[in-house]
């Protein structure tokens, strides 16, 4: 399992909040809910994102925006359009004089807006938590992209915007595969452009040495990795394998395997009631005492108090 993959496999959306809005102009919405992820697609008209730090983009029909980060941004038709709507923790809708527009502004299921007919039409897709594995992907992405429906092809926006505003067994749950699809999508078409500078760890891959010292970490953390058989499995000295995974990673390979098993650990505490123990073998360690100091080192707390700090189901 690599990075791109961790955020699906580890913070997976759960529950996401999903979105069809359908307005039209002028409109204009500010979104300060602390969320640390959002993803936006652009199914008709034009829309300006403004985070309040980093540059804007004007968003056309087939783009995809990702929005990343807890700090406010504003989106809507015209940047001269001053905000209307202010979107609060929790996705709470108000009005400027503190109105309540959930409920007002509701167009059905999944759907709000102020025409149903609306000229712009756009998804938004919000992420509520990102765990440790998530974060290690985040952390290298500005606060605001966009991917161009120039730039890809994806089949994946039509089958979304399809499923959003419908009702049926289990529609959250594919909603929720079908967002994390869509994310992993966007990013990976977003790293591979040329002019992206695409994080050391994400070319890695493609390096015969370290590329494979990165498979075996991510595929297998709890196995008992040390330098000497890292090299044996890969067929090189140990040598070359540290020379390699420094040059290209940044970091040496023993230091990068610590900090992925412990973000592992990380989001395992947050999303089961497994005992450290337990977890402590998942990702590695021999012990919960092992896996507590280790933890304790890196994060600054411990792992019982990592846990007590997950939101309520």
């Amino acid at each position: 399992m690599d990075a791109l993959a961790g955020l699906l496999e580890g913070p997976r959306a759960s529950g996401a909040f999903l979105l069809r809005i359908v307005l039209d102009p002028p409109w204009s919405i500010r979104v300060q809910d602390g969320s640390p992820l959002c993803v936006a697609v652009m199914l008709s008209g034009e829309a300006s994102f403004e985070p309040d730090h980093g540059e804007p983009a004007r968003l056309r029909p087939g783009d995809v925006a990702i929005v990343r980060g807890s700090d406010p941004y504003v989106m809507r038709d015209d940047p001269a359009t001053p905000p209307m709507v202010i979107v609060h923790p929790g996705q709470r809708c108000v009005a400027l004089d503190g109105v309540d527009l959930r409920e007002r502004m509701s167009l059905g299921v999944r759907t709000w807006g102020s025409d149903p007919g609306g000229s712009v039409q756009l998804l938004l897709g919000v992420y509520e938590e990102v765990g440790a594995v998530g974060q290690r992907l985040l952390d290298v992405l500005p606060p605001l992209l966009v991917v161009s429906q120039d730039t890809w092809d994806s089949t994946l926006i039509p089958v979304l915007a399809g499923e959003v505003s419908k009702q049926g067994p289990a529609q959250s749950v594919m909603l929720d595969r079908l967002l994390d699809l869509l994310l992993i999508s966007v990013l990976r078409a977003w790293f591979d452009r040329p002019e992206t500078e695409s994080p050391s760890w994400y070319q890695a891959y493609a390096h015969p040495v370290a590329g494979e010292a990165l498979r075996l970490f991510h595929e297998n953390p709890a196995h008992g990795w040390t330098l000497e058989r890292v090299a044996a499995e890969i067929g090189v000295s140990r040598a070359t394998l540290a020379e390699c995974f420094r040059a290209t990673v940044g970091t040496p390979p023993m230091t990068y395997l610590t900090e992925w098993r412990l973000a592992l650990a990380a989001d395992l505490l947050r999303q089961s009631d497994a005992t450290l123990n337990a977890v402590a073998r998942q990702v590695g360690y021999g012990s919960g005492f092992a896996l507590s100091s280790a933890f304790k080192r890196v994060y600054g707390i411990s792992p019982q108090e990592h846990r007590a700090t997950a939101p309520a189901n």
